[in-house]
């Protein structure tokens, strides 16, 4: 198994943590020097805080175990494409190789919308490499939110029988 592939398939176990509590199902590891020393995955809805991503929570806990607010040397995997938040936050805190799994059409900075990791017009850029299992990932979001929308749709169902039952 290539490297790339073994801590993505890492981070996916982590995306499947956040699934598990019925988060979005992104999850991330950060490496350095072939060690694992930070990991995390979306706690936005359990915490209520927007800023609960996977990659922020990662890195929070790398610059703790690295007593360091640099990240030099290290790589970030994680499922989905970042957004500009997380982008940023790669950014400023000088990670060196940003490897992520799936495409955020809605959201990516990395390469889709924009690509801050490697504006040249900043002060740091990383490294950048996608389609890492990219269908694994993929997959894992699209499942997601097709059972959170059929969920919904019963919802909105049952709320309706509800109200007829009301009104009889």
């Amino acid at each position: 198994m290539e490297r790339h592939e073994y801590y993505m398939g890492l981070a996916i176990g982590e995306a499947k943590k956040a699934e598990a509590i019925g988060e979005v199902p992104i999850g991330c590891v950060i490496v350095k020097d072939d060690q694992v020393i930070a990991t995390g995955y979306n706690h936005r809805e359990t915490n209520r805080q927007a800023t609960a991503h996977a990659e922020l929570l990662a890195i929070e806990q790398a610059c703790e175990k690295l007593g360091n607010w640099r990240l030099e040397g290290c790589e970030l995997y994680v499922t989905l494409e970042p957004c500009p938040m997380c982008a940023g936050a790669i950014m400023l805190s000088r990670i060196e190789h940003v490897i992520f799994g799936a495409v955020d059409p809605k959201g990516g900075c990395c390469g889709t919308l924009m690509n801050l990791v490697q504006d040249e017009r900043f002060n740091h850029v990383s490294r950048l490499t996608s389609g890492i299992l990219e269908k694994e990932c993929g997959e894992l979001l699209t499942a997601f939110f097709r059972e959170l929308r059929a969920k919904k749709k019963a919802k909105k169902r049952a709320m309706g029988c509800n109200n007829l039952d009301e009104t009889v």
